[in-house]
């Protein structure tokens, strides 16, 4: 591909050649085939956990009137983007795991990094959504259907959506604008901001800076809804004279505090530093974390500390025990 840039008096007429590249390839974690052996079948089996458990939790809040209220939607929403998130990376990954081929096309790897920073990004608006959603449920509990009405809670869950496209097209167009004539040897497993940046050959300072002051603003305009929320939830749990309403409160509340730890930790951990302290193979590290074992995870946070996620669960399975019965 020829590159040309001419100007007229101070600036030069300069032409150089370079490579345009059309295939990337994932080195991943290691050469050693046995070793990659073992990785497939872990991550497969944290895949398939991953599938089942949010898949079979958005069903649940469909199936069971139950689980029919704004808190439930949202868990649902999560539990979907969590196994579309995971998607984006894991298939890809496990399918490296066994080929010799690692290989990604130039826009297969763009599409990879559209899907996997738009399900990330939206997880952010949501979880912070999800906070507001526990304010307004604890602090005017009696209000909440007409508070939080599909007036509402629709709006926020499709904003979170359009910020997560807005953004991630951003970082997805910023980043594959750039040439990459040195090397077409991505180290990750997947196609990640850092590791695409590091191997390009131009100045990447202001891809650098996007990636900092855009990831840092969600990040903190996300934490502070959440922080300011929960702060209004304690104001009112101090008000509850009651030690088992207070038990209550703080169990509805710890399973989605654990869960935007864990999430906005490895995110800031990520993207949210100076590009002088990246180290890609122990940032792929972090970044597998959350996008294929966080995913994994979260079904296990809003469901076992969850009364009525347990006890729709108990319901589902009776049902279904007593048709099989009737039916042999």
């Amino acid at each position: 591909m020829s590159v040309l840039s001419s100007g007229l008096g101070p600036y030069r007429i300069q032409l150089k050649n370079v490579t345009e590249v059309t295939m990337f390839t994932l080195l991943g974690f290691t050469d050693d085939f046995e070793l990659q052996v073992y990785l497939f079948l872990l991550f497969l089996a944290i895949y398939i956990f991953t599938l089942v458990g949010n898949l079979g939790l958005v069903l649940l809040v469909l199936v069971s009137s139950r689980l029919h209220n704004p808190m439930y939607y949202f868990l649902s929403v999560l539990s979907f983007l969590d196994a579309c998130f995971s998607s984006a990376v894991t298939p890809k990954m496990l399918v490296n795991f066994l080929s010799e081929n690692k290989g990604i096309s130039f826009l297969g790897c763009a599409t990879q990094m559209l899907f996997f920073l738009t399900f990330g990004t939206t997880e952010c608006f949501l979880l912070a959504a999800m906070a507001y959603d526990r304010y307004v449920a604890i602090y005017n509990p009696l209000l909440y259907s007409v508070n939080m009405s599909p007036r509402v809670y629709v709006p926020l869950i499709t904003g979170s959506y359009v910020a997560g496209i807005l953004h991630a097209t951003l970082h997805t167009v910023a980043t594959f604008r750039l040439p990459f004539c040195a090397s077409n040897e991505i180290r990750h497993v997947f196609c990640d901001i850092p590791p695409l940046l590091a191997i390009s050959c131009a100045d990447t300072h202001i891809n650098q800076l996007l990636l900092f002051y855009f990831a840092g603003s969600i990040e903190i305009f996300t934490i502070l809804i959440v922080l300011i929320s929960y702060g209004f939830i304690l104001l009112a749990v101090l008000k509850i004279h009651s030690a088992e309403g207070r038990r209550k409160v703080f169990s509805t509340c710890a399973s989605h505090l654990t869960g935007v730890s864990i999430y906005h930790g490895t995110i800031l951990f990520m993207y949210v530093r100076p590009s002088s302290s990246y180290a890609l193979d122990h940032d792929m590290i972090v970044s597998v974390f959350y996008t294929i074992v966080i995913p994994m995870l979260n079904p296990i946070i809003y469901s076992l500390r969850n009364k009525d996620v347990k006890e729709a669960m108990k319901k589902l399975f009776e049902r279904n025990l007593t048709i099989n019965k009737v039916h042999f």
